[in-house]
């Protein structure tokens, strides 16, 4: 028997076998796989009859569901993937309904059946029951939702935030402008679900930052200050004996094993705070990570570069501030609201912008090299004596600085424009304390993801914490909206 004849026995078999499954395996229901972007017209009676489908509805509707980017569910021929689309709707679900567990958001939905026919499951049909399907049988599995979560790309939560950015955009520019043109950046830890996390557990090794915890092999240690403070900060107080002092005048360091979300937040009075970025990391990154993909995002969500920016020490840094620098404009109209981090001395410059030395005279620019060794790359100057370069002009320093004998003072500074806004903004002035007030906008974003159960998931996967952190940004920006839909509905009518 030749090749080619095995070869299309085996393919007529496997044919007959496929034939043969699909006498029994349950088929869908054919029906709009978009359902959340059905007409209220079009929904069966069961889902108008359920207050808690129609609940869910009008909460999800407003998303883009029909251009969700989903995977491909023809490449399997026997047994077709759950939709991203569905899950992703169910995670919403399960985050709102404050579920600490998949296996309470499947008890969730077995529970409402018209739900899972809103959210868009495929459906197993049966006619015992009043609406035509198994609930409980077109839903996957506990485990299988477990998985998904673990192995879903972020870019499905990601395009889900994207679209409730736009909505928001839409919304707000026929009653009040600036969405977006003041925005404020933080990070918020996420405690990984690890024994190293419980102060009732005995470890030997808690804070080894070399370790792998196989509880969750991508959680990192990190610190959690209570202030970001610079070099010069004071270590640590001792547990005083005697005259005890407040807690809140005491700084206080904690480590943690697990993650942190760095979230892009702007406000608009009387109208709330609203989410434009999101990032999860380890907790082991440092803050100055997540400027840059967070600015991205941003920028490619608004279509603008925002003007102003408040952040708090831990952003002290030449290219936080050279970002919002626009040429052509005095930094007054857009800048950087950052504290000084206490790191090193402050320096003065003249009108082109050199440094001064003590005497205060400007330094010339001798060299410049590439720094590679920093957080980012970037170029520095080396920064000489006005009296001895290029020609030596003097024959003694006006001030006797005894750096004169080896060639006069030097000094080595980024050659940025930032490295000289973060000496010369005005921290004192109107303009910067309205705009670092903002800075607060963040922290009651924290606290809104802190209540749907951002800082202690029950979850041991970076991929599957990442995701859910995406997805519950999206949710208080959906919320956010809809109560801005209200407060105009009610503005109209009265």
């Amino acid at each position: 028997m030749t090749s080619i004849s095995i070869v299309s026995r085996l393919w007529q078999r496997c044919t007959e076998l496929e034939k043969a499954v699909s006498t029994w395996l349950p088929h869908p229901l054919e029906r709009n796989p978009h359902t959340l972007a059905r007409a209220p017209d079009r929904l069966p009676r069961f889902v108008r009859d359920s207050p808690v489908a129609m609940r869910y509805l009008n909460l999800l509707a407003p998303l883009n569901w029909p251009n969700f980017p989903e995977r491909d569910l023809h490449c399997y021929r026997f047994c077709p993937p759950v939709p991203y689309a569905p899950f992703a709707a169910a995670c919403l679900v399960k985050l709102e309904e404050q579920k600490p567990y998949l296996t309470k958001l499947r008890e969730y939905l077995v529970e409402h059946p018209p739900l899972i026919w809103v959210l868009g499951f495929p459906l197993v049909p049966c006619r015992s029951t009043p609406w035509g399907f198994n609930p409980d049988a077109s839903l996957p599995s506990a485990r299988h939702l477990t998985r998904m979560l673990r192995q879903m790309p972020n870019t499905k939560g990601q395009f889900l935030l994207d679209e409730t950015v736009h909505l928001l955009q839409t919304e707000l520019q026929s009653v009040c402008q600036g969405f977006g043109q003041v925005i404020s950046l933080d990070t918020k830890h996420i405690l990984a679900w690890v024994k190293e996390n419980n102060p009732k557990a005995y470890v030997s090794d808690r804070y080894d930052k070399t370790r792998t915890l196989s509880g969750d092999p991508d959680c990192r240690l990190g610190c959690k200050r209570k202030r970001n403070q610079g070099k010069d900060s004071p270590p640590d107080p001792a547990t005083p004996y005697a005259n005890p002092k407040p807690a809140s005048g005491i700084q206080v360091s904690e480590y943690y094993w697990g993650y942190a979300s760095g979230v892009v937040v702007t406000k608009l009075p009387d109208w709330g705070e609203f989410v434009l970025a999101e990032l999860t990391q380890p907790f082991d990154a440092p803050d100055v990570s997540y400027f840059s993909p967070l600015m991205q995002d941003t920028e490619r969500r608004l279509g603008f570069r925002p003007r102003y920016g408040t952040f708090d020490a831990a952003f002290d840094a030449f290219y936080v501030y050279a970002h919002f620098h626009r040429d052509g404009h005095p930094w007054q109209h857009a800048f950087a609201a950052v504290p000084w981090a206490k790191r090193g001395s402050r320096r003065k410059f003249d009108a082109e912008g050199l440094p001064l030395c003590k005497a205060g005279l400007p330094m010339p620019l001798k060299s410049t090299f590439m720094n590679r060794t920093s957080f980012v790359a970037h170029e520095r100057g080396r920064y000489g004596c006005p009296l001895q370069f290029p020609e030596p002009t003097a024959d003694a320093c006006p001030i006797d600085d005894p750096h004169w004998e080896n060639g006069g003072c030097t000094t080595t500074m980024a050659t940025s424009i930032g490295a000289r806004l973060r000496f010369q903004i005005d921290r004192k002035s109107k303009l910067y304390k309205a705009i670092y007030n903002q800075r607060s906008a963040a922290e009651r974003i924290n606290s809104q993801a802190k209540a749907l159960g951002i800082e202690r998931p029950y979850l041991r996967n970076r991929q599957a914490i990442t995701n859910q952190n995406t997805l519950i940004y999206a949710l208080i920006n959906l919320k956010a909206l809809h109560r801005i839909q209200e407060q105009k509905a009610n503005a109209r009518d009265l």
